[in-house]
């Protein structure tokens, strides 16, 4: 999307920015209540063969964090677990089994309806938008690109006592003290479309 290949090849720079801009200002949505989950990790600070199961330990742990804050407030709801297809599969579903049935590092997964599911990121608008935000998160920690991430960081899952984020970053002290002097983007983003504009641009005026 962000270089203009696969379907968005044509279409202009200016375009592709503002899909951008308008699909990460849905979090702001009051009406979706969205929340954004997410682990960051710096891969000189761990094993290969351990990033993906601390990576997922840390976003499926939260999820659950938040839905047993629910569960506390007379709100047993169940959560969905639902990834983009991927050569992960097996290994996730035996992550999820153990964390579930024999325990993670914070505790055990409780609050889960099913086991994870997978499906094809072109089947589902919602899993399109989380590749999206973990582009955009990608982007600002490894490129210093805040422009996506300031949209973004207000609506990582708060919860529990303190409160917990639901962001998880394991990074270097360099990477911190990197992202913490980053200069004002040259080139910052358009305001969202305004919704009255993006709702009568999908109207058309049958002919005379």
């Amino acid at each position: 999307m962000r270089s203009g290949n696969g379907t968005w090849k044509g279409v202009p720079p200016e375009d592709r920015v503002q899909a951008v801009v308008d699909i990460l200002s849905l979090l702001a949505d009051k009406q979706l209540q969205l929340k954004v989950y997410a682990c960051v990790i710096e891969k000189k600070l761990f094993f290969p063969s351990d990033i993906l199961a601390r990576s997922f330990e840390e976003v499926a742990s939260c999820f659950d964090g938040y839905l047993k804050t629910l569960y506390k407030k007379k709100n047993p709801q169940r959560g969905l677990v639902i990834l983009d297809k991927s050569n992960y599969e097996e290994k996730i579903q035996t992550l999820s089994h153990v964390f579930k049935h024999v325990g993670h590092a914070n505790g055990q997964l409780r609050n889960f309806a099913e086991v994870p599911l997978f499906l094809d990121s072109k089947a589902s608008r919602l899993i399109q938008m989380a590749d999206l935000i973990a582009y955009w998160i990608f982007r600002h920690f490894q490129s210093g690109d805040q422009r996506g991430y300031d949209l973004i960081r207000p609506y990582f899952a708060r919860y529990g006592i303190g409160p917990v984020s639901g962001l998880r970053c394991h990074v270097s002290p360099e990477t911190e003290a990197r992202l913490a002097s980053l200069p004002v983007p040259a080139h910052p983003f358009p305001k969202a479309t305004p919704k009255a504009v993006a709702a009568a641009s999908q109207v058309t005026t049958p002919e005379d």
